[in-house]
């Protein structure tokens, strides 16, 4: 899921005389978090569920996290772990708000995922941090939130999309809970499907829904009579 609304979501001056990673979230952003809070728990409802919950080290994802605890047991609870490379893209330091929206204005125009900002990344920099964060999220664990930023760009790696497929889509809307399924076929391969609403919030097309890697094994409808929404233990 991404962070609340923040107060540099609502007045982009805030980034002049604030580092970017302290940035806190709006009254507004914390009703947002505690209304995800509920949702999540609803998602979560097993008996026996174990969460780690993964948080970037920014101040407003930290935020977001603390109203989202208070709806779990600390017994439910595996670890939150901070996390740096599932931090917001990097636009700059002190922002000069014109320079700002002058290059998200340019970044429009030449591509979302190639355009570097002159004092920051471009968004293959974050697909390659992102990447090598899937695997320790796949090591680590078998359930799991993220509360983050980017999260289409946590979606591109996860689902191998194209970069057409990415400048297409959306950003989640702030405290907007992004699903993935469980599923298994009867030879025991695993993998994780999105919801299907989620992929038409995100304006993804119909084979973003499965990852590339399912679709080239051709591992989806192998037995769908076996397959389970759940992964059995």
């Amino acid at each position: 899921m991404r962070h609340g609304q923040s107060l540099g979501n609502v007045d982009e001056s805030a980034y002049v005389n604030t580092a970017d990673w302290r940035i806190p979230i709006t009254d507004l952003g914390r009703k947002q978090a505690k209304n995800a809070g509920k949702l999540l728990r609803e998602k979560i409802s097993e008996d026996d569920a174990k969460v780690v919950f993964y948080v970037s080290p920014y101040l407003r994802t930290h935020q977001t996290l603390d109203e989202l605890l208070p709806y779990f047991d600390e017994s439910e609870i595996l670890a939150v772990q901070e996390e740096p490379r599932i931090s917001e893209q990097q636009i700059g330091n002190f922002q000069n708000v014109q320079q700002v929206l002058n290059a998200k204005d340019e970044r429009s125009k030449f591509g979302r995922f190639y355009y570097r900002f002159p004092s920051g990344e471009a968004g293959l920099d974050v697909y390659s941090r992102v990447s090598s964060f899937i695997t320790t999220l796949v090591r680590d664990c078998t359930q799991y939130n993220l509360a983050g930023h980017d999260l289409d760009n946590v979606n591109v790696v996860w689902f191998q999309f194209s970069v057409h497929d990415f400048e297409e889509s959306y950003n989640p809307d702030n405290c907007e809970l992004v699903t993935l399924e469980k599923r298994k076929d009867s030879c025991g391969h695993r993998w994780m499907e999105l919801l299907e609403k989620d992929r038409k919030n995100l304006r993804l097309p119909e084979n973003c829904g499965v990852p590339r890697n399912v679709q080239l094994h051709h591992l989806q409808g192998v037995s769908d009579e076996c397959l389970e929404n759940k992964w059995g233990v």
